[in-house]
């Protein structure tokens, strides 16, 4: 009897090992609450943090919530976890929510975010001068639709995302017009079908992200962000006006509920070690959003090929 019991014991350690799950005792079994958004990368994000949490033996939930609004849930601690909290337009919501103290910044993502104005190759016949983006204050009319003309029409990301467009056309005297696409996927639809048809376009496009491999085009050169040129309107080109840069380089934070720590520290754990790169990222969209393959089946894909990346997260 003795010997089946360990046995046993032996059988079901070795299963846990298989399984990629942690031999650590889990501290609840609580789900903890990942938020996803309306970009493919962060869902794909979002599930494979929640797929290498269960493989160490945690509860998970995905839940849908606005980029920015979610910090009021991450504060509660109604939501428990975000991904991706971009430099480019999280920065100050993240600073503003760790300052409350009831949000914690786990690190990192090992991902690099640009996001910025981006045009077509074939435009810089249309407009000479480009990128400097001064070259947007004499040629607006080669981005005009029969909506906007004869301003420029700007294609910025869902409002939700942030971003500050509206105040950077203020803020540099752009002839232009800001219209959000509803969906990512509409953003990429409509430069598709302009791209094929080489019609006029100029739109919000970030990395990582396959977009900026398939097409051909570059990002509008912009005065170069500091963190003055979002708080003091005497810094930069406009004296009286604030946001006359572009939008911010940096990481890709992953960041959380500060009980989340205390709750589950084992899985705070795995959380700061979770690192993937732009590359990668940008190949999984690829074939989520060109190849069609679905989300599931692209995190499935991407857990069997980097067992001991995720492995090591665990351990």
């Amino acid at each position: 009897m003795k010997k089946m019991l360990l046995a046993s014991v032996a059988l079901v350690l070795a299963q846990a090992v298989t399984d990629g799950g942690a031999l650590a005792e889990v501290e609840s079994q609580d789900p903890i609450k990942i938020t996803t958004h309306d970009w493919s990368g962060n869902i794909i994000s979002a599930n494979i943090m929640s797929e290498v949490l269960r493989k160490a033996g945690y509860n998970t939930e995905l839940v849908q919530a606005d980029y920015l609004a979610q910090f009021a849930g991450l504060k509660t601690g109604d939501l428990d976890l975000a991904m991706e909290i971009w430099a480019t337009t999280g920065t100050d919501a993240l600073e503003e929510a760790v300052a409350t103290g009831n949000v914690v910044n786990f690190g990192e993502t090992g991902m690099i975010s640009r996001e910025e104005w981006w045009y077509p190759a074939y435009m810089e016949e249309r407009c000479p001068g480009l990128p400097d983006w001064r070259a947007l204050l004499d040629c607006a009319d080669a981005f005009a639709t029969p909506e906007t003309a004869p301003n420029g029409r700007y294609l910025g990301g869902p409002v939700t995302w942030g971003g500050y467009d509206e105040e950077r056309v203020e803020a540099l005297g752009l002839p232009f017009e800001v219209v959000h696409a509803g969906t990512d996927a509409a953003l990429f639809a409509e430069l598709q079908a302009a791209y094929e048809r080489k019609d006029p376009i100029i739109l919000w496009i970030y990395q990582p992200h396959w977009a900026p491999a398939k097409y051909e085009g570059k990002f509008i050169e912009f005065p170069p962000y500091e963190p003055a040129c979002y708080s003091d309107p005497a810094w930069g080109e406009n004296p009286d006006m604030a946001y006359d840069c572009g939008k911010p380089l940096g990481p890709i934070w992953k960041a959380g509920w500060v009980g989340l720590e205390k709750k589950w520290p084992g899985a705070a754990k795995i959380i700061r070690n979770f690192t993937v790169t732009n590359d990668e990222m940008g190949a999984m969209v690829y074939k989520a959003d060109v190849e069609g393959m679905s989300i599931e089946a692209v995190v499935a894909e991407w857990m069997a090929a980097n067992e001991a990346k995720w492995q090591a997260w665990i351990q």
